[in-house]
């Protein structure tokens, strides 16, 4: 037990260590700061641009997100990094993940949008296209704010999904968390520092985990 102590849970290895692995947390803190508004915003717009109705670009946005939902997330983020320098443009790390983990969780949260959008009963439109709104203002004032309540527990929970994902960013060298922690690892030849790093990652992740069993709860009580 004391062999397995020392590797796994050295904790003079974690206090040596502790620095580095912070430089990779707040990495991984931008990293989320950016890709979720980004994914976010590019999702609601996949939506919106939906319910337009436009049958050629209903095509269009149906054939974006099944691809991107389809190709696994480290297959696209290697792609997305690979392939730029072949056409005469350097790409950097962050800028990779940030345009990968874009065209990945837009798809994702426009389709958690379009359901929450079409939960808005015919109703909330024709009363707000009544008073003189236009199709737009409707959309913004009327449909979006409720859209968004109907489906905030899925909303939370993709959120959740996509701030565990940027740890796959370290496949592509860049400095956020679990690579700090992989390469203490390789340099101490222990795995206290990937240790650490999953507590961090618990500690981080964990209120939203609680956040969300909270929103499910009312969500069910509501029904």
């Amino acid at each position: 037990m004391s062999d397995v102590a020392a590797l796994f849970f050295n904790a003079e290895i974690m206090a040596k260590t502790a620095g580095f692995l912070l430089d990779g947390l707040w990495m991984t803190v931008l990293l989320c700061l950016v890709v979720i508004p980004v994914g976010a915003l590019g999702g609601l717009a996949v939506a919106v641009l939906a319910a337009l109705k436009r049958r050629w670009l209903n095509i269009a946005l149906v054939v974006y997100v099944d691809v991107f939902r389809a190709l696994p997330p480290l297959v696209l983020l290697v792609f997305v990094y690979n392939v730029p320098p072949f056409a005469g443009y350097k790409i950097s790390e962050f800028e990779a993940v940030v345009i990968a983990f874009l065209l990945n969780t837009s798809s994702y949260y426009g389709e958690i949008f379009r359901a929450g959008i079409e939960s808005v009963g015919r109703g909330q439109w024709e009363a707000a296209r009544s008073t003189g709104l236009g199709w737009w203002q409707t959309m913004g004032w009327v449909v979006l704010p409720q859209a968004v309540r109907n489906v905030l527990p899925d909303l939370v929970s993709n959120t959740l999904e996509v701030a565990k994902l940027t740890s796959i960013a370290s496949v592509i060298a860049l400095h956020e968390l679990m690579f700090a922690a992989r390469s203490a690892q390789q340099a101490t030849f222990n795995y206290s520092p990937l240790i650490l790093a999953t507590v961090i990652y618990f500690v981080l992740l964990w209120p939203v985990v609680r956040l969300l069993s909270r929103l499910e709860h009312r969500k069910i009580a509501a029904r």
